[in-house]
Formats: C-alpha cells, structure tokens, sequence
C-alpha cells in the first residue's frame, strides 16, 4: 500500500515538475508585440501614423537560428524605424554575437537608433560593441541628438547614456536633455531607465522610451511585477505606459533575462508606438 502512494506521489510531481518547466520555457521564449497609441498636437502632420517598433535588455539572448524569430516578426510589423534603449549584452556573457545577428537581419530594411545600458558597461563591451554596430549602420546616441526627416519636417530624437557611464548622472541627464530639447518640435527620449520619470517630466520632453526593468521578470497576477532593479519590490516603473504633466513614457518588459534564467506571466516583448497628431 505505501508502495503505491509513494509511485502516485512520484507520479504527480513529475507531471508538476514538466508542467511549471513547459510554462517557464513557454514564458521566456514566446515573443509577445505591444501596440500603443500615443497622440500629441506637437507630433508634425506628415509624421501621423509614423510607426516606431522598441527593442530593449535582450541580453545577447537568442530567438531561433540566426534571430530568425525575432527578425521575422520585426519585419512583419514593418515599423518606420527601431530603436533599442540598451543592454543588447549582458555582464555575465562575453560574447555580443546574438545581438549583432539581429542588427544584420534588419538593418537593410530599417533604421536603428541605439542607446546604451548598464550592462554594456558593466560588462566593459560598450567600446567594441559600439564599433561594430556603427559599422553595420546603426545610429548610436551618447548623448547627443538626430533629426528625424520625412517630407521635410522633423522630429527631434534624444539619445542619453545609462547612469553606469557617470558619478553623477541625474545632474548631467537634467542637464543633457535640456541642452538637447527642442521646444519648437516634438521630442522623443531614449534612455534605458524606467525609474526616474519625474526626472525625465522636468524636461518637459514629450515621449520618452525605456527598458532595463524586465518587467520584473516575475509577475503574478493581479499584482504585477515582484521586484526589479533600482526599485525594490512591488516596483512602480516596470512596463506600459506612464504620464506625468506632458511627459509620457513608455517602457518595454524586454526580451531577455538577467541574474535569474526565467521568465514568469512576462513573455518576452516588442513595443511598437504608432504616432498621431
């Protein structure tokens, strides 16, 4: 008799352990795409409809042979341009060659804007990846600006490095943007960042994009996500979209992981921000 509940107990942990291990595996490598909807009057008319697809805190991660997946829904959503808010690498792994495959599926067809993270400098890649993405066509921001033509009228785009590149970053963000902002125009910000909203609202800049908080990497619903970095638990700033005053800010759950090799009730995601006047 206690053979036979031991095997039925047995039994049913396996069936539990291959349950939550196909979740897992489901969460972590199923890509999900995000559409939002963002409408300002200061958004030129010839920009209406303007699409702008969002890669963040992939992590080197790969999505099918040569990024094919990835690549393949990149180019089914068919955005005007990409723009990636950092960590393309991860601090743990020296190798950037997943990420680079996805910049060589796309960067023919589209545009790429790229910021840095804080794993590009953690990891101390920043330099050489930054060669090698500049080599194949991608437009990297350091804090600096590039103005985004169509039928002449522009958009102003702001690029800002993660606070890993400086002792005292909030003071030269605040800074940085404000040289950079264009009242005249709409502006758009990548940084990787998601916690630092009201920083981002006292610039007055009107789209902001970030990442770096995964999510949370765990969630549970109805709560939301359990703990991400620079915010402790039950974070605030961990995907969706955000408003404060005129700034909005979007912020990607991203696509890979870090420290812990999962993800849960958080697939991986790409943003995709259609613009209207």
């Amino acid at each position: 008799m206690e053979n036979k509940k031991i095997t039925k107990l047995i039994i049913v942990i396996t069936i539990l352990i291959i349950f939550v291990t196909s979740f897992l595996v489901w969460q972590t490598n199923d890509l999900v795409v995000t559409t939002y909807d963002y409408s300002n009057s200061k958004v030129p008319l010839e920009f209406n409809d303007y699409k702008i697809l969002q890669i963040s805190d992939l992590h080197n991660k790969r999505f099918g042979k040569n990024q094919s997946r990835l690549i393949k829904h990149t180019l089914d959503i068919n955005p005007d341009i990409i723009v990636i808010t950092g960590d393309l690498v991860d601090d743990a792994n020296e190798s950037f060659d997943n990420a680079l495959d996805y910049i060589k599926g796309v960067i023919d067809y589209l545009p790429i804007f790229y910021v840095a993270g804080n794993h590009e400098k953690t990891a101390n890649l920043y330099e050489t990846l930054k060669v090698d993405l500049e080599m194949l066509g991608v437009i990297v921001l350091e804090d600096d600006i590039y103005l985004i033509e169509k039928d002449q009228a522009f958009i102003n785009l702001i690029g800002v490095l993660d606070p890993e590149f400086y002792d005292s970053y909030y003071n030269v963000l605040i800074n940085t943007v404000n040289s950079l902002y264009e009242s005249e125009m709409f502006n758009i910000l990548l940084s990787h960042r998601p916690e630092i909203l009201d920083l981002y609202a006292s610039t007055n800049v009107e789209l902001v994009f970030t990442g770096h908080a995964h999510g949370g990497q765990v969630r549970l619903p109805f709560i939301g996500a359990l703990i991400a970095p620079n915010q402790g638990f039950f974070p605030k700033y961990t995907s969706g979209i955000h408003t404060i005053n005129n700034t909005t800010m979007v912020i990607s759950r991203g696509l890979g992981e870090s420290i812990i090799p999962f993800r849960a009730f958080n697939r991986p995601e790409i943003v995709v921000v259609n613009l209207h006047n």
